[in-house]
């Protein structure tokens, strides 16, 4: 008699039930997590900031103030790949085990395999897709301006406000199925031996199902992301880790193995 293929994959209930209340306790647990390992958290927020700087200056050596708005708007993109260190801090801090370099950053490589490769691959062209969407959204209402003007004047122009209007909501929409595709399976190939596509599905379950609590969520980083950006990127230093550890707390919150 032939044996019935069983599924490698462990199956993974996403709860609908999320409260307010469960995203105060992430923030808290995420915080708690931060001041027991900073020097981690500081490190990947150091990371983020370096980029945001060296970006930030390699458009304004270039003439390309104008485009730092836009390009800056989508650089929170690439923060949840960022977190994975974060992610695996949590996890070690939660299961009591052991923390050290080797096992934070080995993170980074995944669980062996190449699933959170693929997904760096898939922030990485999501990212790049946002700067050739801002770019083009960018000559169609600043064409007479010229690409990477040189001054942020231009936003005050009817133009250059139209421009941010119109950027703006394709951003946000940009933005948020980014953050469905992300928020959970992220995290989850952390924890977890399942495939990407996998992990995307249930990311998109769990936003899809508590769909008001999430986008809140969403709206929560995105301000926080903003905020900690304007003092030379700085605030990063502390945000994104925080953010990074409540993440953890939520998919932990969101999925349970059955």
């Amino acid at each position: 008699m032939a044996e019935t293929p069983t599924n490698p994959y462990p199956q993974i209930a996403v709860a609908n039930d999320l409260a307010l209340a469960d995203l105060r306790a992430a923030l808290a647990a995420g915080w708690r997590d931060f001041l027991a390992h900073p020097i981690y958290g500081l490190f990947f927020g150091a990371i983020y900031v370096a980029a945001g700087l060296a970006l930030a200056w390699a458009l304004t050596a270039r003439g390309g103030s104008g485009l730092l708005l836009t390009v800056a708007a989508g650089f929170p993109l690439v923060a949840p790949f960022t977190a994975v260190g974060l992610y695996e801090v949590s996890r070690r801090r939660e299961a009591r085990l052991p923390l050290g370099w080797g096992a934070v950053l080995g993170a980074l490589r995944g669980r062996g395999d190449d699933q959170l490769l693929m997904m760096g691959g898939f922030v990485f062209v999501g990212f790049t897709f946002w700067i050739i969407l801002a770019h083009g959204i960018f000559a169609i209402f600043l064409a007479e301006s010229g690409i990477g003007s040189e001054s942020l004047e231009i936003f005050r122009t009817n133009a250059g406000l139209a421009m941010l209007a119109v950027g703006g909501a394709i951003g946000a929409l940009v933005a948020y199925v980014f953050y469905a595709v992300t928020v959970i399976s992220l995290p989850m190939l952390v924890d977890r031996d399942v495939d990407f596509l996998t992990a995307i599905i249930k990311s998109l379950r769990a936003v899809q199902a508590n769909g008001p609590v999430m986008l809140g969520w969403a709206a929560f980083i995105a301000m926080a992301l903003f905020v900690a950006m304007l003092p030379a990127f700085l605030g990063l230093l502390v945000v994104l880790p925080v953010l990074g550890h409540a993440t953890w707390h939520l998919y932990c919150r969101v999925c349970a193995t059955t």
